[in-house]
């Protein structure tokens, strides 16, 4: 049987290589570089252990817990522990908790009286007729302009490293545009949708990312991509790029960067877009290949400095502190990585992982090392009372991070529709298609499987 050709060894790819293989369909997995894993990878030196990219995975839908299982690694699952549950925020200078209750919203000092009646007042905001709004107006016409400033910007920044004025509601945060438009409010539609979600994640096995529990093991992200390679063998080939590709009799014809050849029945592309939009793929149009270029990948810089932890004045009582633009401070967000999980840093030191660039500052990955680390060291004296100089220090740079889905991405969308509907046997998946989280990738890179599968039973 030839084999089926996947393009991208990212955790997309390197699950629909995997679930393929499991059914017996022989698959060759293309990687350019050197290693798999894309964002994924886990650097322990000096007794402490830092992620590259992703540091944690939500058990929001089945498809994680499945491949974990699978994978024979759920006794080397690790999760935050119980009383590790605080967010910060950062207002005026100074680190305040998120509130996660009804109660702390009405007393928080993140958010002013005035804000919060103003969120009283959403549902009596009349809906839109937009099909696609950017993130910053959706939010000032519902809820106002603080929690615009003080929650949703810091989120965005930190998590997707992207600029609330141009992210999409309608793709970036479809759930949001769903409850306006099915309840004409945010507040009626989690109140009145409430039961339907609960049955309905019932049902499908998802879980909320607000009630999803968050994942790492015991060595780092890296193990769930490293037993996927151990797993897939001779399949992997690293260091093998493919440059062009053209259907056949009797499937696709893929050419590597070397000038050699290949057969197989199909193709699944999960590389990031940017690499596909490179590719040469006979019958394709121009314009929808040029539609991939217009996906913003924007620059971050990963700084990971650690401290005795009596050098460290802040609890570390939880996830990490995020950092709102109109604070004018140099960082996006700040995980306390050692209190997340086990065994990141040694005893009596604390870990500290912090992210800067993204929209917000791009020219990061301009800056020298001895500056990034300089930058951080400066806001963590002045959020978290850090003393002293970090005994531990680790920068990376992420040229193109996380894929934007910007206001128009529905055009986006249109063309990878279009590509697959114009070239029989060849389908696309990643993070530039069906959301940016690892988790978001596992179920991709699964549903991606599943396609090609149904595909080969009808060739």
């Amino acid at each position: 049987m030839t084999p089926v050709a996947i393009v991208g060894g990212g955790v997309t790819g390197l699950t629909a290589a995997f679930y393929l293989q499991r059914l017996n369909i022989p698959v060759t997995l293309y990687e350019a570089s050197d290693r798999v894993g894309g964002l994924i990878q886990t650097t322990c030196r000096d007794g402490f252990l830092v992620e590259h990219g992703p540091n944690t995975i939500l058990e929001s839908v089945p498809e994680v817990e499945a491949l974990v299982g699978d994978l024979e690694l759920t006794s080397r699952c690790v999760y935050p522990a119980a009383e590790m549950k605080a967010r910060y925020v950062v207002r005026n200078g100074k680190t305040q908790r998120v509130p996660q209750s009804a109660v702390a919203a009405v007393r928080t000092p993140l958010l002013s009286v005035k804000a919060k009646l103003r969120i009283m007042a959403e549902p009596f905001i009349s809906r839109t007729a937009l099909a696609d709004e950017a993130l910053s107006e959706f939010v000032v016409r519902r809820l106002g302009v603080e929690v615009l400033d003080y929650l949703i910007d810091p989120f965005v920044g930190g998590v997707y490293a992207g600029d609330p004025g141009r992210l999409s509601v309608a793709h970036a945060f479809p759930k949001l545009h769903k409850l306006e438009q099915a309840y004409g409010s945010l507040i009626k539609g989690s109140i009145l949708g409430a039961r339907a979600r609960k049955k309905r994640e019932r049902a499908e096995g998802t879980a909320s990312k607000t009630s999803a529990r968050m994942l790492s093991f015991e060595g780092g992200l890296s193990v769930l991509v490293d037993r996927l390679r151990a797993t897939l063998g001779n399949a992997v080939e690293l260091g093998t790029a493919v440059r062009a590709m053209r259907p056949n009799e009797s499937g696709w014809t893929l050419e590597l960067a070397t000038g050699e050849t290949r057969e197989h029945s199909s193709v699944l592309l999960c590389a990031p877009a940017h690499r596909v939009a490179q590719m040469k793929i006979s019958g394709v149009a121009a314009a929808e290949m040029e539609s991939l270029r217009t996906v913003y990948y924007p620059p971050i810089a990963r700084v990971a400095v650690a401290f005795p932890r009596d050098k460290v004045a802040h609890a570390l009582d939880g996830f990490g502190v995020l950092i709102p633009k109109r604070e004018q401070m140099n960082t996006l967000g700040i995980l306390f990585s050692s209190s997340l999980f086990p065994q990141r840093a040694p005893e009596g030191y604390a870990l500290l992982t912090a992210y800067l660039g993204g929209s917000r500052g791009p020219d990061v990955v301009n800056m020298t090392d001895a500056e990034l680390l300089e930058l951080t060291v400066a806001d963590m004296k002045k959020l978290l009372g850090v003393a002293g100089q970090p005994v531990f220090e680790d920068v990376v740079r992420v040229p193109l991070s996380i894929p934007q889905y910007n206001v128009g991405y529905g055009a986006v969308k249109e063309s990878i529709g279009n590509i697959e509907a114009r070239a029989k046997g060849l389908f696309l998946a990643g993070s530039y298609r069906g959301g940016i989280s690892v988790a978001d990738c596992i179920a991709g890179g699964k549903a991606a499987s599943d396609k090609v599968r149904e595909y080969a039973g009808t060739t």
